[in-house]
């Protein structure tokens, strides 16, 4: 395939010298001069094992050269590829100027060309610059339309430096966000031979993910520091303490807990922050991210209340109440804390789970739910059809299998709100955090 690389950086060039080690022909495109004569002559323009002997071995074979013309890059190639950077502004929003300029030159130079062409944004971009960025841009300076003469893909890279070149031959995934079938079918056909899951789905999707990755990594580095310097305060050997953290793959190291619904609760997870946090000040330690979960999982209770109060029904039903499905713990369940304020605000409530008998609770468990609401065993019914048959709005509050099915039992004049979102039909996402309907 003929491909046109946007900025020969680190993404850029790595790209431009991977995809012609699979054969393709590349023309690689920069404003700057000196990067265009590093190509030519068989050099890299960036210091990256591996790379340097690419470019080298492939401008001799001709499948890589380099340019400072746009218009002839675009006419010469099936694709292109934007591997701009995209930096910080002081606000901490991006700085597109770069990928806007880009797509200017593009549309310009897709004005005389008659041939169906495919854009595809490699650079890391927020969520919707696709749509109110690129794609205007280019439709307005080309006078062409998306999907009838060109089409665009977001296809976010995995590169770290140093690895970049082992990374591109063996990433983590391959992710394609794409409009029209024929791009994404034309920018798979090129990581055909590459060894990682090939994900294709929506440009919003696509454009988010590469955030979500950095985002996480950026969260496991930190909150490893603060374990360490926890461990180190309490002359706890912190190597090896992670070392046995990181050998739980089924929890720690796992998709475990890294789905999105509602806040956590239970008789260990809260009182154990609490505690490692007062140790912490204990020592004079400072723990920012470990100490700023709690205040998160509260904003998700007030997310979820806030919620149920915009529907503006007085008939709130409950379904599952325990903080775990197929558990009579109501330990700093997160919906006893919902529960508890929604009575407060004086609504009215019915509230269902089929594992939760007030009489038969012992111990702590009894102590926190008397302590908190005395009064609960008013509140509760021995059907869940009792709740459905009487609620204005229903709230799923814990994934008991038996809640499965309630979209189907609705009424017309019925509010569903699923927190743990166990009754979405697959494939249907509603933006919102919380609702499913």
């Amino acid at each position: 395939m003929k491909i046109s690389v946007f900025g020969l950086g680190y993404v850029g060039t790595v790209c431009a010298g991977c995809f012609a080690v699979e054969g393709h022909e590349i023309v690689g495109v920069d404003p700057v001069q000196v990067k265009v004569d590093f190509i030519n002559q068989g050099h890299s323009p960036i210091i990256e094992p591996e790379i340097d002997g690419i470019i080298a071995r492939h401008t001799k074979t001709g499948r890589i050269r380099a340019t400072t013309d746009p218009l002839q890059a675009v006419m010469e190639s099936d694709l292109s590829f934007v591997c701009v950077g995209t930096p910080s502004l002081p606000n901490g929003d991006l700085d597109l100027r770069f990928i806007r300029r880009i797509c200017e030159q593009i549309g310009e130079a897709l004005r005389t060309k008659d041939a169906y062409h495919t854009v595809v944004i490699r650079s890391t971009i927020l969520p919707g610059t696709m749509h109110k960025v690129v794609i205007p841009t280019i439709e307005e300076f080309s006078a062409k339309k998306i999907g009838k003469d060109f089409g665009v893909c977001n296809n976010p890279e995995f590169l770290r430096e140093g690895t970049a070149v082992a990374d591109f031959r063996q990433p983590p995934k391959t992710v394609i966000g794409e409009m029209d079938r024929l791009s994404g079918d034309l920018v798979a056909s090129l990581y055909e031979a590459i060894p990682a899951p090939l994900i294709r789905t929506d440009l919003h999707t696509a454009e988010m993910i590469k955030y979500v990755d950095n985002c996480w990594h950026a969260l496991k580095i930190g909150f490893a520091n603060e374990i360490g310097n926890l461990c180190d305060s309490l002359e706890i050997d912190a190597q090896k303490v992670m070392d046995i953290f990181c050998e739980d793959r089924k929890l720690n190291i796992s998709s475990a807990y890294l789905r999105p619904g509602f806040a956590f609760g239970g008789s260990c997870l809260p009182k154990d922050l609490r505690a490692l946090s007062y140790q912490a000040r204990m020592h004079d330690l400072q723990l920012p991210i470990l100490n700023s979960v709690l205040p998160s999982n509260e904003m998700q209770i007030v997310r979820g209340l806030k919620q149920v109060m915009e529907t503006g029904n007085s008939r709130i039903g409950v379904l599952g109440f325990s903080f775990k499905a197929g558990t009579d713990d109501l330990r700093e369940s997160p919906m006893i804390e919902v529960i508890e304020r929604l009575i407060g605000k004086g609504y009215d409530l019915r509230i269902y789970d089929r594992n939760v008998n007030i009489a038969a609770l012992t111990g702590a468990n009894r102590e926190f739910i008397l302590n908190r609401i005395p009064h609960i065993s008013r509140l509760m019914v021995p059907e869940a059809e009792d709740v459905l048959a009487w609620a204005q709005t229903i709230v799923i509050g814990n994934s008991d299998p038996e809640f499965k099915k309630v979209p189907q039992k609705l009424r017309a004049d019925q509010c569903l709100i699923d927190f743990v979102r166990m009754t979405t039909p697959e494939g249907k996402y509603d933006r919102s955090p919380l609702t499913y309907a």
